[in-house]
């Protein structure tokens, strides 16, 4: 399976994968998924949203056990997050049937659409969709960067977006959602133990800073004379830097687009994304104004105006301790950790009992092509998924 999958939205310069929401790439995913359910003889079906699912046993039945993550990627992100949670879900299906497992609950894998949000800017829309967090005119008012609406992408792929909405008949048949990820992080690296358990997520949001200056020519323009928000927009990112590192939490600039965008022209718009995440929504709220407010004061000193809008935010995620707690026995005491990314599984949990289990990174790297995770920690996941799918659903 992971071989199959490997080539799939790879770019040979980079290294990376490209595999955005509703791209040909996407739908190579799509197809290698549904070949994968069919061959297993399971119950193949595409919810409203997109969502694809595989089932074992009666999907209109209750009390269901889900697995599974997602198969899109950023831009040139790493083969294992996401992917590596289809891929195991799918191996511990086999490993319960090869056990002579009787699933006495329907099971089901699952990879949500558009869960990284590289496309349309919005992370988790699948799950977000389906668990009504997302309402059907904000998600029609989505655009990439050429312009496309998502109903339009949709439409390309061959999908009915007017068929998107809320789906909690859905939800309310789902007993527990466990995914499995690649550590995005360190803590398992230097214990024996290659899967850990997820104890919550970060709070974390998107904030875009637009910076509305003044073009000019690069070459004529007194210093004094210029209203740059180049000039704005790098102080605020090394605000942003200092007030999250006093703070103990995180703060980025990882996307920025420039208008007119040349080499010897002075901007007229600056746009910066800023990615914010802290251990609580307290100090979470406490940098992002400590970073407006630094954005602000630098724009009147530099004349350039400021306007800020918040795009996302995920409030922090408590996944289910009593399933939590029974996911870590069952695996002999694993260690329970805390995340700071954000996942389908921290969407659902609002609704549905929901955990997580991550598979040792020894690098720590992710959102990158140097992303990677041990063979023999790949497997400990698939065993440690199937114990934990066979303990829910088989007993």
């Amino acid at each position: 399976m992971w071989r199959d999958l490997l080539p799939i939205g790879r770019n040979a310069a980079t290294g990376g994968y490209r595999r955005f929401a509703w791209t040909g790439a996407d739908a190579d995913c799509r197809a290698w998924f549904r070949e994968q359910a069919e061959r297993r003889g399971l119950t193949y079906e595409l919810d409203r949203n997109g969502n694809q699912w595989a089932w074992l046993g009666d999907p209109a039945g209750d009390d269901a056990v889900v697995t599974g993550s997602h198969l899109d990627s950023v831009p040139d992100g790493g083969a294992f997050d996401g992917p590596l949670g289809v891929v195991s879900s799918f191996a511990a299906l086999d490993e319960l049937r090869a056990r002579g497992a009787r699933p006495n609950r329907p099971l089901a894998v699952v990879n949500f659409g558009d869960e990284e949000g590289a496309r349309f800017g919005l992370a988790c829309v699948g799950s977000r969709l389906t668990a009504g967090q997302l309402t059907v005119d904000k998600a029609h008012a989505l655009r990439d960067a050429d312009g496309i609406t998502l109903p339009q992408a949709m439409e390309r792929a061959g999908y009915d977006p007017d068929a998107i909405g809320p789906d909690p008949e859905r939800l309310a048949r789902i007993g527990a959602f466990v995914e499995l990820h690649v550590e995005q992080g360190r803590a398992l690296a230097d214990t024996p133990h290659p899967v850990g358990v997820a104890s919550a997520i970060w709070p974390h949001g998107r904030w875009r800073f637009d910076f509305h200056g003044e073009a000019n020519h690069a070459g004529t323009t007194r210093i004094e004379d210029r209203r740059d928000p180049m000039l704005t927009y790098a102080n605020t990112v090394l605000a942003a830097r200092k007030k999250a590192r006093l703070a103990g939490a995180l703060a980025t600039f990882g996307k920025v687009s420039v208008e007119p965008n040349g080499v010897n022209a002075i901007a007229s718009l600056v746009r910066g994304w800023l990615d914010s995440r802290a251990a609580d929504e307290e100090t979470l709220a406490e940098v992002v104004a400590a970073v407006e407010q630094a954005a602000v004061e630098r724009g009147k000193r530099d004349g350039v105006d400021v306007r800020i809008t918040r795009e996302s935010f995920t409030p922090v995620v408590e996944f289910a301790h009593g399933l939590r707690d029974e996911l870590a026995k069952m695996l002999g005491g694993a260690p329970v950790l805390p995340t700071g990314a954000g996942h389908d599984a921290g969407i659902l949990s609002g609704t549905v009992p929901t955990a997580m289990l991550f598979v040792r990174n020894p690098t720590g790297v992710s959102h990158s092509p140097a992303e990677t995770a041990a063979e023999d920690d790949c497997t400990a996941g698939v065993t440690a998924l199937a114990d934990v799918l066979e303990g829910l659903a088989c007993r």
